[in-house]
Order: C-alpha cells, then structure tokens, then sequence
C-alpha cells in the first residue's frame, strides 16, 4: 500500500515538526482524533529519534515505528511491527507557506499484509487514505494553530 499526499495548514512549521516528533503526553492532545490513548507506548526515545506504539482509535489496530528527525522539514518512520503488516515506512515533508503556514507532503508505504485480514486493512488505506488521512491531519494541525 502505497498513499502520497498533501495538506496545506494554518500551524506553522515549527509547530507542525513539534506535533510530529513530541513524544510527550501532549501528542495525545494533538491527535487525540486518531491516537488511541489505549495503544500509546512510548517505548524507547532519544535525541532525533523515537520508538512508539500507536494505534488508531476505534479500530483493532496497531503499529510499532520508529520516528527519526534529523532536519526540522523532515520526519520519517519505519515500521518495526503491527498486527496486520510486515514492512514499511513513511515520510513527513514540512515546507512553510507565505502566510505563515505550512505544506505537508506524505508518503506512507506499508506492504506485506498478514493474511487476508492485513491485505483488506491495506486495500482500506490505499483507497481511503488518500480522503481520510489529510482530512484528519489537517484538523489536528489547524487546532495547533489556533
């Protein structure tokens, strides 16, 4: 499953980078939309990087990534384990707007689904994703501007 897409937000760069790569308590205001509080684990961070658990609320899911950010326009992860996918990875590309916003540019690449439960969540994100996600992320980030 491959899904490329992008946003366009009112939260500057700065606090889009920061809803990205907070690993604090805070991140679960941020995306409390999306984020099950119930699958949330911090399991291991450090400067420019962290391993988490997350999982989307409302759905019987979850993934293990790790995120790295090693520029402030740039975030990304790799999967280290789910429930329903083998391999995969993501990218977060920040630019700022003239009017003091943000562009965000993702591309999310999740493969090898575990049976057919995993290929039908995959299949799901591929077609949905493309609507769902940025409709969602924009929310989080817009209430992050104010």
């Amino acid at each position: 499953m491959r899904v490329h897409f992008h946003l366009e937000t009112r939260a500057s760069p700065e606090q889009v980078f920061t809803a990205f790569t907070d690993v604090s308590e805070r991140r679960l205001e941020v995306w409390s939309k999306t984020l099950d509080p119930a699958k949330y684990e911090v399991r291991d961070h450090g400067e420019g990087w962290a391993v988490l658990r997350e999982g989307s609320a409302g759905v019987d899911l979850w993934v293990l990534l790790r995120y790295e950010w090693t520029a402030p326009d740039r975030v990304t992860w790799t999967l280290i384990d789910s429930d329903h996918c083998d391999r995969g990875t993501g990218e977060v590309l920040i630019t700022p707007r003239d009017d003091g916003g943000s562009r965000v540019d993702v591309t999310i690449h999740h493969a090898g689904g575990r049976g057919l439960r995993g290929r039908a969540v995959l299949l799901a994100q591929r077609v949905l994703g493309p609507v769902a996600f940025p409709r969602t992320w924009r929310s989080a980030l817009d209430r992050l501007a104010g």
